[in-house]
C-alpha cells in the first residue's frame, strides 16, 4: 500500500523547551498563557545588549544521558534526546529491542553543536586550550539524528534538515512522505536547537530583529522576536501499523506543503509563504474552511508578521477575518531549527482539547495584521484541522496539515 492510501499518525510527543520538561508543561504553558521568557545573561559577554532569551535552566544532562552520550553529545543533541525518549514512552513503544529497519529518525536543526563551536574557538583563541577531541562529532548537524538512532536502534533512514527556521516543519514532513511513499512505517521526527551562545547571540544582536522587553507578534507596537533553545520529536506511524500495536493515534498529519521564494535571504515573500499552505490544504484534501485554526510562524517582527498576515489572506479570502490565527513563541521563544517541531506540539493539543492557545503581549490592533490573532487569553473554539507554519531565512516555507482521527 503506497502513496495517499497511507495514513500518518502521531502516536507519541516528547518535548523540552523553556516552558518545562515535557510536552505537557510545554502545552499547558502555551494555553494558559505562561511565558518561558525571563532574565538571561551570559557569562562569557558581558556587554550583552538583549538580555531576554527563553532558555532552559537547571538542565543536568547526567539525569538523561549515559556517560558515553554526555562525552559525545553537543547540547542541542542532549535535548533531542530527551525528548525522543518522552515521545517513545508516550507512544508505548518498548525501546528494549531496536526499532529496526522500518523506522527512521529525522530531526532538524538550524546550526547543529553551536556550543561545541563557541566553546572550541574560545579555546582556541583565547584560552589556547587543547580542543575537544570529539568536536566535529558534536557539532555535525545530523549528531542529533545519529545519536537517536544509536540509541534506540534505528536502522531506516537517519538523517538531518538544516533549513533554518523551517528545520523542525520539514523533517516532520519528510517522515511523513517516506511513511506515506512505503519506504518506512514509523519514524521520530522534529528538532533542536541550543543556540543562545555568546558569539550566536551578539550575531543575532547585530541583526537588530530581537525585542528588548518582549515579544508581540501581530500586534502594535511589536519591536521583534525573542530567542529560545529546545527540542521537540514526535513518534509518527502508519495508522494501522499503529493500531497493531495497540497505540492511541493522537492526530492525523494529513498534508505537508513546501515552497521557496527564491528571493531576498532575509526579506519574506507573499507568494512563498501563501503557497505553502495552499499546498498543504491540497495535499491534505481540505478546504480552506475546513481549517478551524492556525499556528502562525509569527516572529513579532515588522515584515514577518505583515508578510504572513497577507499570506493567510490570500489564502483563506474573507474567512481570514474570524480564523483563530495565534503565535506561541513569546511562550517558548523562537528556537530556529526545533521551532515547528515545538508548534506542531502545540497544535496537536490544540486540535485535542479544541482550545485556540493565544498570542501573549499583544497590545494593539495593527490594521496590517490579522484581526483575530487571539488576543492575551485561549478561547474555546471547534478545531477538527488545523495548520502549523514555519518561513525561515533564506525565504524556506514550510506547513503541516492535521486533523482529527476518524
Amino acid at each position: 500500500m503506497t502513496s495517499k492510501n497511507r495514513r500518518i499518525v502521531v502516536t507519541g510527543m516528547g518535548a523540552i523547551t523553556a516552558a518545562g520538561m515535557g510536552a505537557d508543561a510545554l502545552w499547558t504553558a502555551a494555553r494558559d498563557g505562561r511565558t518561558g521568557v525571563s532574565h538571561f545573561q551570559l557569562d562569557r559577554y558581558p556587554r550583552q545588549r538583549i538580555t531576554k532569551a527563553a532558555h532552559i535552566p537547571g538542565f543536568d544532562p547526567q539525569a538523561h544521558l549515559t556517560p558515553q552520550e554526555i562525552k559525545t553529545t553537543d547540547r542541542f543533541a542532549q535535548l533531542a534526546l530527551v525528548a525522543a525518549e518522552e515521545a517513545l514512552r508516550n507512544a508505548g513503544i518498548d525501546t528494549s529491542e531496536p526499532l529496526g529497519s522500518r523506522v527512521g529518525a529525522i530531526i532538524g536543526s538550524g546550526i547543529g553543536g553551536s556550543w561545541t563551536t563557541d566553546d572550541g574557538h574560545y579555546g582556541f583563541y583565547v584560552t589556547e586550550t587543547r580542543p575537544d577531541l570529539m568536536t566535529i562529532a558534536k557539532v555535525m548537524p545530523n549528531a542529533a539524528a545519529s545519536q537517536i538512532s544509536m540509541r534506540y536502534g534505528v536502522r531506516g533512514p537517519s538523517l538531518a534538515v538544516s533549513s533554518a527556521c523551517a528545520s523542525g516543519t520539514q523533517a516532520v514532513g519528510y517522515g511523513f512522505q517516506m511513511i506515506r511513499s512505503g519506504m518506512i512505517d514509523a519514524a521520530l521526527v522534529g528538532g533542536s536547537e541550543a543556540l543562545l551562545t555568546p558569539a550566536t547571540f551578539r550575531a543575532w544582536e547585530i541583526l537588530r530583529v530581537m525585542a528588548p522587553e518582549a515579544c508581540r507578534p501581530f500586534s502594535g507596537k511589536r519591536n521583534g522576536m525573542v530567542l529560545g533553545e529546545g527540542a521537540a520529536v514526535l513518534m509518527i506511524e502508519e495508522l494501522e501499523h499503529a493500531l497493531a500495536r495497540g497505540a492511541t493515534p493522537l492526530a492525523e498529519i494529513a498534508g505537508y506543503g513546501t515552497t521557496s521564494d527564491a528571493g531576498d535571504l532575509l526579506r519574506p515573500t507573499v507568494e512563498g509563504p501563501a503557497s505553502s499552505m495552499a499546498n498543504a490544504l491540497a495535499d491534505a484534501g481540505l478546504q480552506p474552511e475546513d481549517i478551524g485554526y492556525v499556528n502562525a510562524h509569527g516572529t513579532g517582527t515588522i515584515l514577518n508578521d505583515i508578510s504572513e498576515t497577507e499570506a493567510v489572506r490570500r489564502v483563506f479570502g474573507g474567512y481570514a477575518e474570524t480564523l483563530p490565527v495565534s503565535s506561541t513563541k513569546p511562550i517558548h521563544g523562537h528556537a530556529l531549527g526545533a521551532a515547528g517541531a515545538i508548534e506542531l506540539i502545540i497544535t496537536v493539543n490544540a486540535l485535542r482539547e479544541k482550545i485556540a492557545p493565544p498570542t501573549i503581549n499583544w497590545l494593539e490592533q495593527d490594521p496590517k495584521c490579522l484581526p483575530d490573532p487571539v488576543p492575551n487569553t485561549a478561547r474555546p473554539h471547534q478545531i477538527d484541522a488545523a495548520l502549523s507554519n514555519s518561513f525561515a531565512f533564506g525565504g524556506i516555507n514550510a506547513t503541516l496539515a492535521i486533523r482529527a482521527v476518524r
